[in-house]
């Protein structure tokens, strides 16, 4: 059975004529006849009776509202596909992570408002493995996130790079390490820390340093926003590893400070309270444990990309958001013009 055959009965029995129908299809009343018979032959029973005007038989108006409700369905899933290749979607849901949805998404979403006024956008902040699972379980549309190579390496999966930054040390004004421009990483693995709660790409990315270097994290609190991680550091002794993006704010706050990572040598592989060398620093695991920073990549499907809002949304974001030699610049002129 064919969907040529279901259009040739509908006409037939909307006309109530074999020429009729053909006319308003388009094509010729053999080609109409052949299509209606073919159908009859697979059914196995007359639809029409065949005198001076084409009436349905009982099996013909049996059959009428199933073959009315095949064309419909049809029709309403083309018209379906054609809004959305034309971006006529009621919806566009995107999942990105804590610090650029807060510093950088802003204007990105402004503009695409702007663009298409028609399409609600639902933003979802959330962690990196947690954005990345969603996306590719249908949930959103689209992703920035940390990069994980683990989990973007599916032929499935388009992604790109934004930029890469700096992880560097969060913590109170009066903080013993505050008197380093830069923490030595001897001294940094000494104190206790805020991170993020498994699941999140920071947790991971932090973890696998520590156990590269041979150092045990001293994980004080888990915590998933940022603001949280500023109001704990605040009060005393705990430290905070996190990018640069995540930041900004804590740059205005005279109650915190920011400081980078040294360099790390073959002294800094030392085990919390010990003056001595725990585990030995090799040129390989100097080289992949140093600089400390992260990605950051916008991730969709390669099929998404074929729909106009997801092609707008990534093309503003590659617009908007900052590539990583303007981030510290931004921050500092932020902190100079509220300090």
């Amino acid at each position: 059975m064919r969907l040529e055959q279901l259009q040739s009965f509908l006409a037939v029995a909307e006309t109530g004529s074999f020429q009729q129908a053909a006319r308003q299809c388009g094509v010729t009343q053999s080609t109409i006849s052949r299509q209606v018979q073919g159908l009859e032959a697979e059914l196995g029973l007359s639809l029409f009776h065949r005198t001076a005007q084409a009436k349905l038989t009982v099996g013909g108006e049996r059959f009428w509202p199933y073959a009315r409700k095949i064309c419909q369905t049809w029709q309403n899933a083309r018209d379906e596909l054609t809004a959305l290749l034309t971006g006529r979607q009621p919806e566009l849901c995107i999942a990105v992570i804590h610090s650029v949805c807060a510093s950088y998404l802003p204007p990105v979403l402004q503009q695409f408002c702007r663009t298409y006024p028609e399409v609600q956008l639902r933003v979802t902040s959330l962690g990196s493995d947690r954005a990345l699972k969603v996306l590719k379980d249908g949930l959103v549309d689209l992703a920035i996130v940390m990069n994980n190579r683990a989990f973007v390496t599916s032929a499935e999966l388009l992604v790109d790079i934004l930029y890469e930054e700096p992880i560097e040390v969060l913590m109170a004004q009066n903080h013993p390490l505050a008197q380093y421009v830069q923490v030595p990483w001897r001294e940094l693995i000494r104190y206790p820390q805020v991170v993020f709660k498994d699941g999140y790409g920071m947790r991971r990315l932090i973890q696998e340093k520590f156990n590269q270097l041979g150092t045990p994290l001293n994980i004080a609190l888990e915590l998933n926003t940022l603001d949280a991680f500023r109001g704990v550091v605040r009060q005393g002794d705990l430290i905070a590893l996190l990018p640069r993006s995540a930041l900004i704010e804590a740059r205005t706050d005279s109650t915190l400070v920011i400081r980078g990572i040294a360099q790390i040598t073959s002294e800094d592989h030392l085990s919390p309270g010990s003056q001595s060398a725990s585990v030995p620093l090799t040129a390989s695991s100097s080289k992949s444990s140093w600089p400390l920073q992260r990605e950051v990549v916008i991730v969709t499907t390669h099929d998404r990309m074929q729909i106009p809002p997801i092609q707008k949304f990534w093309q503003l974001v590659h617009e908007f958001v900052p590539p990583a030699s303007d981030l510290l610049a931004e921050a500092i002129n932020l902190q100079r013009m509220t300090g």
